[in-house]
């Protein structure tokens, strides 16, 4: 079983840092004023990598 990238929505603030990263991989989320993942396998993970560490909060992880 391969790697899931996850936010911890608790966290996330909603800067949409990892939205402007990786489009293909995350979204905002309006009603809920947070990113959330979109597509949690297979994606680019050195983008998603690069998502991480841009996040002010770190809350995205793979789990």
């Amino acid at each position: 079983m391969g790697k899931r990238v996850i936010i911890d929505t608790k966290e996330c603030i909603g800067c949409q840092s990892c939205v402007e990263l990786c489009p293909e991989i995350f979204e905002f989320d309006e009603e809920q004023e947070k990113a959330k993942v979109i597509l949690p396998k297979e994606g680019d993970e050195e983008c998603i990598e690069e998502a991480m560490s841009t996040c002010p909060v770190e809350c995205i992880h793979w789990e």
